[in-house]
């Protein structure tokens, strides 16, 4: 199987070629239509639901979407991660003057409010309506919920949740390929991850992806082509005798705040009788919602990391992001000058 997108598709026509007539066409008849499919075709479409009806059949060895526009070539599990994880829009035709714009790439949902947080406060960002024209390939993804586009006067930011430590490498190499197809460009590309089992390992998840793409080695990460790859590990351990840690995550990044900003000792009698009730330490994340009770907010975990970290003191803020070994590489995403 074969599927062209772009306006030079005339190229890649041959005899088995299925010049695919979208309109006038329900979703029925283009599901009878994929069904017919056998996978020795070549289909010239220009219709995402035909696109995605038939990335979700042929996903093997030796099926392929090619960008005609540059000749350039996706596998299509390639093509169907960077639709069902970023909404890329692989029909291309990408227009307009690119602006400096950067993509952060985090775990979950929280971590993205957590991060976006961070940016709106120390780096004065805020949040943006306008898409750039070299992030319109993705410009789905932000009208979804808890995907966030944000700006400063230094460009564009995109901070993007992930599905996990697996995720975040998985749309890292995903997104850097759709920027060889399509010809496009970012500034910047920052990998949020845990530790997990050690600092190395995480890292070498990260070149271990970055690995076919000939990465140049810099002083904080990695350059690919003209785009910056930004590792952020996440690992700050936190003890208390009330909470069992087991391993570095954001949240740990929240304990530290809570206790610097003097939450924790607030909550810290019901900390006690939650423990003992239970016969066991709390979990960090117990540990979170009984914070949020106690601090008055009653919407989602979500909503209260944004929420408590724009109201807390920078002076906090910065102390943790730098014991973390974080500040440096949000400095260089952000654009600004330290």
């Amino acid at each position: 199987m074969r599927i062209i997108t772009g306006k030079r598709f005339e190229a890649f026509a041959d005899n088995n070629t299925l010049i695919f007539p979208e309109c006038g066409k329900n979703r029925r008849e283009l599901v009878r239509i994929v069904r017919s499919l056998t996978g020795e075709e070549t289909v010239i479409t220009a219709s995402l639901e035909l696109i995605d009806l038939i990335l979700g059949k042929f996903r093997g060895e030796g099926h392929f979407l090619i960008y005609s526009d540059t000749g350039r070539t996706l596998t299509t599990k390639e093509a169907y991660e960077l639709r069902k994880y970023l909404d890329f829009d692989l029909r291309g035709g990408f227009t307009g003057e690119p602006s400096r714009a950067s993509v952060l790439f985090v775990e979950g949902k929280t971590d993205a409010k957590f991060f976006k947080a961070v940016f709106k406060k120390l780096f004065k960002f805020k949040e943006s309506r306008e898409v750039p024209a070299n992030l319109k390939f993705i410009e789905g993804v932000f009208e979804r919920e808890n995907f966030e586009l944000l700006r400063n006067e230094n460009g564009f930011l995109a901070v993007i949740p992930s599905e996990g430590n697996s995720g975040v490498i998985r749309n890292l190499g995903n997104f850097i390929r759709a920027m060889e197809v399509f010809e496009l460009s970012v500034d910047k590309i920052g990998v949020a991850i845990d530790v997990d089992d050690d600092r190395e390992s995480a890292m070498a998840s990260i070149t271990g992806k970055l690995s076919r793409f000939r990465p140049e080695k810099t002083a904080t990460g990695f350059r690919v082509g003209k785009t910056e790859v930004i590792p952020l590990i996440i690992g700050l351990p936190f003890e208390d005798k009330l909470i069992e840690w087991k391993k570095p995550t954001v949240e740990d990044l929240m304990l530290h705040l809570i206790e610097r900003e003097g939450l924790l000792e607030r909550i810290r009698p019901a900390l006690r009788t939650l423990n003992e009730s239970l016969c066991r330490k709390l979990k960090p994340k117990e540990v979170m919602y009984l914070a949020l009770s106690a601090y008055g907010h009653w919407g989602n975990l979500e909503g209260f990391y944004e929420l408590f970290v724009m109201r807390s003191r920078f002076r906090n803020l910065k102390a943790i992001l730098r014991e973390a070994g974080l500040m440096e590489g949000l400095f260089i995403i952000s654009g600004m000058n330290r």
